[in-house]
């Protein structure tokens, strides 16, 4: 009594519908655009060093994809940012203590970050003539936005936990995310955001794409263990699709794009993904067991390494050997029947048996709740 609570769901909890009509997955296309910027797979990588150095980022965006570096991780504080790795690798893999790898990342993080380090890393991905995305948390996004912006940075994004339009700090000024944007020559993605209202109000600051979930994978325990907050992915996707319907109307046309974050760790459910309105998906876990991922086999979330309420743990998804490439995961071929590998061809197959041929088209599929 006195309280109200609505029924939302993951995607995990629904299915798509094939229509009447079926086409050949070689008559499908997966290409998107965000600004002037063109990529011929929807996604996105997670902005953690477990994934992303600047080899590869430059990967992948040559697979057509965008790597995001985050740009207060290990490649912007230490030198020897590989060899910290390994060490770390080594921690989690032989210390007895559980937590010992969290403390290990929280030292490594500890180191103040240089400037100098972090434009060289930029500017090695710039020179590859790959787009070049980087991450800086709301908390850091105005001194560090003129070193990125000088080095070359191409699509910035401010990410988070949870943002909003206005990150408020005792202390210093509020970051206000449209006057920020405004000041800016880049494109801007912003989030996590996790309802409609939310969204609305980040695309209101003139945000070219928003990041919807709080980043949900294996080994993140934001939600529920820590922060006690959770975000089913099926209902915030079409939630923000909603607010970027009634932006468009409300603005005469500006498109802004959703980008899914969380809980996506196979082809389907990247295509489910799609299918309740998101424009691409950023991919943390699927990526770790890439063979050129810095990790090492090896996942963590950016907040996993918070000086004092990490909010995630190491986990080893993939031994050392035998790992897939990253080409493999994205376009196979593959020899996996669980949907861990070649998931951008398995999109194009869904998106095919369901009679559409791009993405815009395939975000009108029908969809079904399971009971």
């Amino acid at each position: 009594m006195g309280r109200t609570a609505r029924r939302t769901y993951e995607l995990e909890d629904i299915s798509i519908v094939p229509s009447r009509r079926t086409r050949s997955s070689k008559d499908v296309s997966t290409a998107w655009q965000i600004d002037a910027y063109r990529f011929d797979v929807p996604v996105l990588s997670h902005p953690t060093d477990a994934l992303m150095s600047p080899g590869t980022a430059i990967e992948l965006g040559r697979l057509g994809a965008l790597g995001v570096l985050n740009g207060e991780g290990l490649w912007a504080r230490h030198r020897d940012a590989e060899e910290k790795l390994a060490a770390l690798r080594d921690v989690a893999e032989n210390d007895p203590d559980p937590r010992a790898p969290v403390r290990y990342l929280q030292h490594l993080h500890s180191a103040p970050i240089d400037t100098g380090l972090l434009a060289q890393a930029v500017s090695r991905i710039r020179d590859a003539g790959v787009t070049t995305a980087v991450r800086v948390s709301p908390q850091h996004a105005a001194e560090l936005t003129p070193t990125l912006l000088k080095a070359g940075v191409e699509l910035l994004v401010v990410h988070g936990t949870i943002i909003s339009a206005e990150h408020v700090s005792d202390g210093r000024d509020p970051l206000n995310l449209k006057t920020f944007i405004a000041d800016l020559d880049v494109p801007v993605i912003a989030g996590g955001v996790h309802d409609h209202r939310t969204a609305l109000h980040l695309m209101r600051t003139g945000a070219a794409g928003v990041i919807v979930g709080y980043g949900a994978a294996e080994g993140s325990t934001t939600t529920n263990d820590v922060l006690g907050i959770g975000v089913p992915m099926a209902t915030a996707i079409a939630d923000a699709a909603a607010a970027r319907r009634d932006y468009l109307d409300e603005t005469g046309g500006r498109y802004v794009h959703v980008l899914a974050d969380g809980d996506i760790n196979t082809s389907g459910d990247l295509s489910k993904a799609i299918a309740c309105g998101a424009d691409a998906v950023v991919l943390g876990a699927p990526l770790a067991s890439a063979a050129s991922a810095p990790g090492g086999g090896w996942y963590w979330t950016p907040s996993a390494a918070h000086p004092d309420t990490p909010r995630g743990a190491m986990l080893q998804l993939a031994t050392p050997d035998g790992r897939p490439t990253l080409a493999q995961i994205l376009t196979g071929p593959s020899d996996d029947p669980f949907g861990e590998l070649n998931l951008v061809g398995a999109l194009r197959r869904s998106m095919a048996k369901a009679g559409y041929s791009d993405l815009k088209e395939f975000q009108k599929v029908g969809l079904s709740v399971r009971a």
